[in-house]
């Protein structure tokens, strides 16, 4: 037989009356909330809604509910739950790992005295958190206003409730104390390391206040010092935490840092939810803040216990901790892709031909290392080194190839993305602007190295033929390369893979650039005692400068090579049909082609085999692209929600002005901007 929802609350309630354990009657209540599904967000509202409705209406099951809760936070320990729950764990990323995979393999006793562990019972499904994130904020404010106990609390439970508030409080501000001492946020260096002081001064002030509060309920009276000043001190921490991130932008990261910082930061937040809810009591209108905060900090924490023991989950927010980093250094490199001006323009057109041209004889050289009777792992030696020394030298004669823009502008575009997530028109238009000119860049790039790539591999095809008196490649060799492009074959999935490395070499290069800022790799490099007596000290410190400033760029470039120059082998010896298609060394092998069959191939060959190198390009493109910008938005925490907006408008300037898609200005209009600084409470 099926109840509806307030008849089964109510028998619920009337249960408790029988039975008297609290922890059983609300499993039971958020069981008849639970939707089937935990993405039906109109479920769940419902069966919120009508729970309000039925505390509104009857005021004895209200009353039976609220001493229920009474009854529940009086009688667990409620110190772990504020203190940690919704906080990095301080045993770092692979300790944290190690304890999540052992407790998914033999799950963790519960312990019902403690408030933490009764919401993992309450909430005992692994997707709860999806559902009760969908319940609006007032809708949760409206039942903690009926379910916090006024008066239900004896003075020995409420003294006790009060006193575990003011024992996490200090937990939380000792612990932030520590920062003081933190090598890794001292060698940030300038004031920071000058004002960190002010992280033991709030533990001093949570203490001077806890005295304050137990006085105040011995006696019944005000307490002398109020929260006020403690609340500012968290203030100036929380700064000081923004401002060490700045600062790790500078002088580069670590897993390390970026999970002190984030901690901090969160602990901090934390401690000023205490604070403010123990400050409550004494002020006008207080019971209204108190419930407020506590709203929130239940919805913030049923989440992250939720999600505890979700491997993936702590995975995500681990790579996230260095994800802005690596993206921020992107998003500079971004910005040299987009060209603003005519100048620029003309500028990305010359700088992809010339990649074009290397491109041509890289092709060429691959060509002929194929012709070896080499080891599988010989051929993939080679090709690495012809690929990634190829790019390397590309990237040092600052020549542009074209794949590699869409992972780095992908980062610029979600700094704008971040920055317009308010809908405002002015902004809109800027992220327009910006588009138009990575949408022109794109094509300059791609056509530039396309348009050199393929006429310099026929020339040099020709050139070969008329010196030696034969075509440089057989017509089976041809054939091969001609049905290398064929659309409905391997071609496109390949292309894939190859978009896959592009976004992986950006993610590559962000990681490097950090690695040299933090670990100061040029100026070590500069010191070397060897590189000075042979090059001299003025020479080994431009070569230092150098790699502190390219060794993101180069490394980036060569690993990117090495990963294509083996993913053939790889798949050979997995047996597995991997391999990688890229559209500049396509079109070359395309010119290839052509000259091995003298140019006389059917037209519809020609067409087919042209279709194919646009199609992988588009692939390589779009792969590497949309994993870039996900990575960015995922890393900066952007939810970008103006999307009908952003069309609209760019639908708008397509009409009115088109060709500032294709061709750049006279004058430049916009200027990229920097990526947005780190926010404590993300990054």
């Amino acid at each position: 037989m099926i109840q509806f929802p307030s008849l089964r609350y109510s028998n619920a309630i009337a249960d408790y009356r029988d039975h008297g354990d609290p922890l059983r009657l609300f499993t039971e209540i958020y069981a008849v909330m639970r939707p089937k599904r935990a993405d039906d967000s109109a479920s769940a509202i419902a069966n919120h809604l009508a729970l309000l409705d039925l505390l509104d209406a009857d005021e004895g099951l209200r009353q039976g509910l609220r001493d229920a809760f009474a009854k529940l936070i009086s009688t667990r320990a409620m110190v772990s739950y504020l203190t940690d729950s919704g906080i990095l764990p301080p045993t770092g990323f692979f300790s944290e790992l190690m304890r999540i995979v052992s407790h998914r393999l033999l799950p963790e006793i519960q312990n019902t005295g403690e408030f933490r562990d009764c919401l993992h019972i309450v909430l005992n499904h692994k997707d709860d958190w999806v559902w009760l994130g969908e319940i609006p904020i007032e809708n949760s404010i409206r039942f903690w206003h009926q379910l916090i106990p006024a008066g239900e609390l004896g003075e020995h439970e409420r003294r006790r409730l009060v006193d575990q508030f003011i024992e996490a409080m200090l937990v939380l501000a000792y612990r932030i104390s520590g920062l003081d001492v933190q090598q890794d946020l001292l060698r940030l260096g300038g004031t920071l390391a000058d004002q960190a002081p002010a992280f033991r001064a709030v533990a001093g002030e949570a203490q001077r206040y806890a005295n304050a509060l137990h006085a105040a309920h011995d006696n019944g009276e005000r307490p002398q010092d109020d929260e006020k000043h403690l609340l500012v001190l968290i203030d100036q921490c929380q700064d000081l935490i923004n401002r060490a991130h700045r600062a790790a932008q500078r002088v580069g990261t670590s897993l390390s840092l970026s999970f002190t910082l984030r901690r901090a930061y969160q602990c901090l937040s934390r401690l000023e939810v205490l604070a403010t809810l123990l400050g409550s009591h004494w002020r006008d209108g207080g019971e209204t803040i108190a419930i407020e905060q506590w709203s929130n900090l239940v919805r913030q924490t049923v989440r992250a216990e939720n999600q505890r023991n979700s491997i993936r989950q702590h995975v995500s927010r681990g790579i996230g901790l260095l994800a802005l980093r690596v993206t921020d250094n992107a998003a500079k490199s971004g910005e040299h892709y987009i060209t603003e001006s005519r100048s620029a323009y003309y500028g990305m057109w010359r700088s992809a031909m010339g990649a074009g041209a290397i491109i041509a004889v890289l092709a060429l050289l691959k060509i002929f290392t194929s012709k070896l009777d080499l080891a599988p792992i010989g051929y993939a030696f080679l090709y690495s080194m012809i690929y990634g020394l190829g790019f390397a030298l590309i990237y040092m004669l600052h020549l542009t190839i074209a794949t590699k823009q869409p992972a780095m502008t992908a980062q610029t575009i979600a700094s704008y993305l971040g920055e317009a997530e308010s809908g405002k028109q002015q902004e809109l238009d800027r992220l327009v602007d910006l588009i138009a000119a990575v949408a022109r860049s794109q094509i300059a790039a791609i056509i530039g190295n396309v348009a050199i790539a393929l006429p310099v591999a026929m020339l040099i095809g020709l050139a070969w033929a008329n010196i030696s008196g034969e075509p440089m490649l057989d017509p089976g060799k041809g054939a091969h390369l001609i049905g290398d492009l064929d659309p409905l074959s391997w071609a496109l999935p390949h292309a894939a893979i190859a978009g896959l490395f592009l976004f992986f070499s950006g993610i590559i290069s962000g990681y490097f650039d950090n690695l040299a800022s933090y670990s100061r790799i040029g100026e070590r490099v500069a010191q070397l005692r060897w590189l000075g007596l042979l090059a001299g000290r003025e020479r080994a410190a431009r070569i230092g400068n150098y790699i502190d400033a390219n060794l993101g760029g180069l490394s980036g470039n060569f690993l990117f090579g090495c990963m294509l120059g083996t993913a053939g082998t790889i798949g050979m010896i997995l047996g597995l049909p991997i391999d990688i298609r890229h559209i500049a060394f396509s079109s070359a092998n395309l010119g290839y082609a052509l000259t091995a069959f003298r140019f006389d191939l059917p037209l519809i060959t020609l067409a087919w085999g042209g279709l194919g190198v646009l199609l992988i390009g588009f692939i390589n493109l779009g792969v590497s692209f949309a994993l870039a910008l996900w990575m960015s938005l995922r890393a900066r925490e952007v939810a970008f929600t103006q999307t009908r907006e952003l069309l609209s408008t760019l639908w708008q300037r397509l009409k009115s002005d088109p060709r500032s898609f294709v061709s750049a200005p006279a004058e430049s209009t916009t200027a990229p901007p920097s990526a947005p600084p780190a926010e404590g409470t993300g990054h």
